[in-house]
């Protein structure tokens, strides 16, 4: 039994790359950013983040902090942005949680109640929306929320199983496998729905990324009108700007590096990429195919020739993350162009992944 998959679009990104000259926190009126590996990792925030982020409000933008995070209060995920040293107020967060309940409470009676199998991120969104959390399927539960809290035990999946198994409506924030932990890998919210569905046959509906309805909840609240989704993750930040149509910046602070972007399918490929948050100040050159098939991008070039990638000789190596940006977009064209829409062939994006070290590995793209 496997879990669900969103509804991505067949094909959203070509090869190459599209210019953008002005800064794009000038071009967006709302940015909405992931957290972890794009604000901060764990309690230290993300090198120039900080800076970047009040430039962008200072240019005009607003920020939306959207996380997958179900377990904790927009007041909580504020406090502890402003603790790092950027600027939020909990009116800035959305979560997995208030997408879970909103689409709940479009489909429920106010003050119908909802089973929580979570935390209090979850029963303060519910309350917000005029919904009743309960902890007992003796409670007569309307619905099941199932979202990440570290309280999570047997207990509490047993209420959750008795219910979906009677036939009440699920709902999961996300299912993100693991989560990172100071101590290590950790089993994430997915791991415990995957217990809800062995247990039940059930499958549950989806609120947070890579599924669109956390996108549609971060535009709604923010009432955003040009926004640019920003993340470290392909699979879910990506693949959720993608699912609800809108622009995405891939930021190499996080999961997500070279071989990743290499290996993209067509609806998993960024509109831009940046080393970081920087990347909202500065202008994105683009990327396109000349007659000989050579793909250039800021002075680099590159194209694939019988199964090889080939790099022009005199694309700049100073070990700037610029060059290094610009190689990267380079190779991942001639890459792109010469597979299909669901990805080139593993040989040729090792192939290219090795040509284009020189440059990565200085920046721990490479990983």
């Amino acid at each position: 039994m496997s879990l669900p998959v969103p509804d991505l679009p067949a094909s959203t990104r070509g090869p190459g790359w599209p210019t953008s000259q002005r800064p794009l926190h000038e071009q967006h009126d709302v940015l909405l950013l992931d957290l972890d590996g794009v604000v901060y990792v764990g309690d230290a925030v993300v090198p120039r983040a900080a800076p970047a982020l009040a430039a962008a409000v200072a240019a005009g933008a607003r920020l939306a902090f959207v996380t997958n995070n179900a377990s904790r209060t927009p007041d909580a995920v504020a406090e502890h942005l402003t603790r790092i040293g950027v600027a939020a107020d909990a009116r800035d967060v959305v979560t997995s949680a208030q997408a879970a309940a909103t689409v709940l409470a479009d489909r429920l009676a106010v003050g119908a109640r909802v089973l929580v199998v979570g935390g209090e991120g979850l029963r303060a969104a519910l309350t917000a929306v005029g919904l009743t959390p309960v902890s007992s399927a003796d409670d007569d539960p309307a619905a099941v929320v199932q979202g990440f809290s570290p309280d999570v035990g047997w207990a509490q999946l047993v209420e959750g199983c008795i219910a979906v198994r009677a036939g009440v409506p699920w709902v999961a924030s996300n299912l993100d496998l693991s989560i990172p932990t100071p101590r290590g890998t950790a089993p994430g919210n997915g791991a415990l729905v995957q217990v809800v569905q062995q247990a039940t046959g059930a499958t549950p509906t989806v609120t947070g990324k890579p599924w669109r309805p956390i996108m549609d909840e971060a535009v709604r609240r923010t009432d955003a009108r040009r926004p640019l989704v920003v993340g470290d993750r392909l699979d879910t930040d990506i693949a959720g700007a993608a699912a609800a149509g809108l622009p995405s910046l891939l930021v190499l602070t996080g999961v997500s590096a070279a071989h990743d972007l290499l290996a993209a399918p067509a609806n998993l490929r960024p509109t831009l990429v940046a080393a970081d948050l920087d990347g909202l100040a500065a202008p994105h050159p683009g990327c396109e195919a000349d007659h000989d098939g050579w793909w250039r991008c800021g002075g680099a070039a590159a194209r694939v020739v019988d199964g090889q990638v080939e790099l022009d000789p005199s694309s700049p190596a100073s070990g700037g993350a610029d060059e290094a940006l610009a190689a990267l977009r380079a190779v991942c064209s001639a890459v792109w162009a010469a597979g299909e829409d669901e990805g080139a062939p593993a040989p040729l994006v090792d192939r290219a992944a090795r040509a284009l070290s020189a440059w990565t590995a200085r920046h721990g793209w490479d990983r």
